[in-house]
C-alpha cells in the first residue's frame, strides 16, 4: 500500500530538475523595476517648453543619475535606462554652486553680475563631461529667463 511505483523516481528527478530551472530563472530576474527615465525626461521637457519661468520636481526611484544636456540616464536595482530630452539643451546645476542657488529659487540677478555671465556659467556646465552621481530622491527642474537668456536648470 505504501510502495513507490517503479517509475516514481523519474517523477522526483523531473520535479527536482524543474525546481532548479525555476530557481535559476528567479535568481536572474532584476531585484526591482527599471527606473523611469522617460517620465523624468517628460517632466524636464514640460518645464523647458514653457513660455514663462517654471519650476517642477520629479521623484526618483534610482540609485545613480547621469545628466547630459540632451539625455538623462538612471540606474537602480532593476537596471539602467536612458531617455532623450527633446527640449534640449538643459543645464546640469551640479558642480556650480551659483547655478545650484538659482535652481533652489534665488533670482539670477542676485547671483551673477550680468545675463552674459549667467549664460557663460550655463554654457560651461553643459560642456562638462556627464558622469554618474548618487541620485537624490527628488529632481528639481527650473526654467529661468533673464532678459534674452533662457536656461533650464536641472539638479
Amino acid at each position: 500500500m505504501f510502495d513507490v511505483p517503479i517509475d516514481g523516481w523519474y517523477a522526483w528527478v523531473g520535479i527536482a530538475g524543474m525546481s532548479l530551472v525555476t530557481l535559476g530563472i528567479a535568481a536572474g530576474m532584476p531585484a526591482g523595476p527599471t527606473p523611469d527615465a522617460v517620465g523624468v525626461a517628460d517632466t524636464i521637457d514640460r518645464v523647458a517648453a514653457e513660455e514663462y519661468p517654471t519650476t517642477a520636481e520629479h521623484g526618483l526611484a534610482a540609485d545613480r543619475i547621469r545628466l547630459a544636456p540632451n539625455r538623462i540616464s538612471l540606474r537602480g536595482p532593476g537596471g539602467s535606462t536612458t531617455a532623450i530630452i527633446e527640449f534640449a539643451p538643459v543645464t546640469p546645476a551640479s558642480g556650480d554652486e551659483r547655478l545650484s542657488r538659482i535652481l533652489r529659487g534665488e533670482p539670477p540677478d542676485r547671483v551673477f553680475e550680468s545675463p552674459e555671465a549667467f549664460s557663460e556659467a550655463a554654457r560651461e556646465s553643459r560642456q562638462r563631461e556627464p558622469r554618474w552621481r548618487s541620485a537624490p530622491t527628488r529632481l528639481r527642474i527650473r526654467a529661468v529667463h533673464w532678459e534674452e537668456e533662457r536656461v533650464t536648470l536641472v539638479g
